[in-house]
């Protein structure tokens, strides 16, 4: 990307950053995950971290977590650097990852009370019951016979009762049916906002993510795409499609800032675009296209995300 494009899609920074990472660089052995990635997570707000597979998300939860190392670069978390966190402030974070719940021949009950024990200074049941009341679990069900996406749930809602400052969760939803999904997603959202606390969190179902987010990071391989509020995205960025004379040359289009993977369908050019319509109608125009046919449509999270990256 341009650096002028860059500019303009990077987030404006806040006066209180839960989260600091700066040029965080990772490979493993030979292979580069990311290259001065940098980003910050102002508190309060719920952030949301899309990318196609093995572009980083899940070595950038890691990182956070304090479970990597990174190459190069530095990440800090309520002030802290993750390598060298105080244990006593990790209370302050709540950590889900693949494999949710351990201890597994434990019930409902017998888990909570386990869990309680190591923070008895702010540990809140009442978060913990209330989503498993919402989720209709008995107290007494034994969680190795709970569905994974149930399983899930029980680690979300240890996580609640934490209450923690900062949630970390990698692919949250896994495992859940559409109805849990939404319930929870609402159930998140309102405690988040209600308590002012800070998400960082990955899904593959972006369309839990739009419900969810305030702001979102689309990375790519190798680096940040974008990094703004849904909000301002969503406004800014519209598929577009205009008729290209026959034969038309895709690589006229190449390297343009604001006009992403541009597509030829049966006569008809398809792309997605982040620039204002005057400028897209200026520069298809310098390439011999027909704008008075062109036509944009508003598009969602997951369309903006697929358009942004590309299909494949």
């Amino acid at each position: 990307m341009q650096a002028e494009q860059h500019k303009i899609e990077q987030q404006p920074k806040h006066a209180e950053n839960v989260i600091e990472c700066q040029n965080l660089s990772h490979r493993y052995g030979k292979r580069l995950i990311y290259k001065d990635l940098s980003f910050s997570v102002p508190r309060g707000r719920i952030l949301g971290l899309l990318g196609k597979n093995g572009t980083g998300k899940t070595t950038t939860i890691n990182i956070l977590s304090g479970y990597l190392a990174p190459t190069a670069g530095c990440c800090t978390i309520l002030g802290y650097d993750v390598r060298h966190m105080p244990h006593t402030m990790r209370r302050h974070i709540g950590l889900l990852i693949e494999g949710h719940v351990q201890y597994q021949f434990m019930n409902i009950e017998q888990i909570e009370r386990f869990y309680a024990a190591f923070y008895p200074n702010q540990w809140r049941r009442d978060a913990y019951y209330e989503l498993m009341r919402k989720l209709r679990v008995a107290p007494k069900q034994r969680i190795s016979r709970m569905s994974c996406g149930q399983r899930s749930q029980v680690a979300l809602g240890l996580i609640l009762a934490q209450n923690p400052q900062l949630l970390v969760l990698d692919d949250f939803s896994l495992g859940l049916d559409p109805g849990y999904r939404r319930l929870f997603v609402d159930y998140l959202r309102e405690y988040a906002r209600a308590e002012q606390r800070t998400v960082f969190l990955t899904s593959h179902i972006i369309q839990d993510m739009e419900r969810l987010i305030d702001d979102c990071i689309i990375m790519d391989y190798g680096r940040i795409l974008v990094q703004r509020p849904v909000r301002d995205l969503l406004s800014l960025t519209r598929s577009y499609t205009c008729p290209a004379p026959d034969r038309f040359d895709l690589k006229t289009l190449d390297n343009l800032n604001g006009i992403y993977h541009p597509e030829l369908n049966r006569g008809t050019l398809e792309f997605t675009a982040t620039i204002p319509l005057g400028q897209i109608e200026l520069l298809l125009k310098q390439r011999g296209l027909e704008i008075d046919a062109l036509k944009s449509r508003k598009i969602n999270l997951e369309d903006a995300f697929i358009g942004l990256t590309g299909k494949y």
